[in-house]
């Protein structure tokens, strides 16, 4: 969230390129640092991963959506995996004048399913490809509009894939309104985490009580409003750690911990080890 990592054709806005199992695997090094959303959808072979401590199986045709501040990991892929990937900024589609709400369509089946992927039709999965290989010619072109097209192109998938949800998900688990205050919770976490780690403020910004607040979360996924913001703490406290020349107190200052003392007990409690030790064995790597 604080820093970058320059990507070829990544301009902080959009990419999409094919991947296998050697890149998915890398992937456990970038999620959680990265403020963009993706969609992976798988189309050869399987992936394994584990998300909120539940392992899942991910099969040709399934979609898996990630968002910032999700805990996951990669375990294992099968050797003929491959799949296309797209990744955008959330800001990219707020802009939009035909799609502005990116988080909701990437919470859904989160929120309804209790898992980051969905099952497509094969029609379904078929059109959604077809328009994420599309994204990714236009990437490596020339053309004048490549701007305004990309941008086109990631409405278009973005409703064909609300569409294709709201064939999947015709059951809802929680109310519309449980549903609107918890995404409307996830997204202020990115902008707010790193100075605002209480439930309070968060309450305050969505205009329910904290009590409140904490039981949506608590119903929606099982675990709490703390939770999340330490996982996103945490994820960026590691990033800086393993990327920036920043002090261990001038992370601690970047995310407003009150001293480094508590910082580190903190970071240590979350990781197993001491900020100084995960830093050093980072830059061993």
């Amino acid at each position: 969230m604080h820093g970058a990592e320059p990507v070829k054709h990544w301009d902080g806005k959009i990419y999409c390129n094919e991947t296998d199992g050697a890149i998915t695997f890398r992937t456990n090094q970038t999620h959680g640092y990265m403020a963009a959303y993706t969609f992976t959808l798988v189309l050869d072979g399987w992936l394994r991963l584990v998300y909120n401590g539940e392992e899942l199986t991910l099969h040709p045709g399934d979609l898996y959506m990630y968002s910032p501040g999700l805990s996951v990991t990669i375990v294992s892929a099968s050797d003929n995996y491959h799949g296309i990937c797209l990744l955008a900024d959330e800001d990219v589609t707020i802009e939009s004048p035909i799609v502005h709400d990116l988080v909701h369509i990437a919470y859904t089946p989160v929120v309804q399913l209790h898992q980051p992927k969905i099952a497509l039709p094969s029609s379904d999965a078929q059109k959604l490809a077809d328009k994420m290989f599309e994204i990714r010619d236009y990437l490596h072109s020339d053309h004048i509009y490549k701007a305004e097209i990309l941008r086109m192109l990631y409405a278009i998938f973005l409703l064909d894939l609300q569409n294709a949800q709201d064939k999947v998900i015709s059951r809802r688990i929680v109310s519309q309104r449980v549903e609107d205050i918890f995404i409307n919770f996830i997204r202020l976490l990115p902008h707010h985490f790193a100075e605002h780690h209480d439930i309070a403020f968060y309450a305050q910004q969505l205009n329910i009580t904290p009590v409140y607040l904490s039981r949506i979360v608590r119903q929606v996924t099982g675990r709490t409003v703390i939770d999340y913001v330490n996982q996103f703490l945490v994820m960026e406290a590691s990033f800086l750690l393993r990327t920036s020349q920043l002090s261990i107190m001038q992370i601690a200052e970047q995310l407003h911990f009150a001293d480094q003392a508590s910082f580190s007990k903190f970071f240590s409690r979350m990781k197993g080890r001491s900020p100084r030790a995960y830093r050093e064995a980072a830059w061993l790597k």
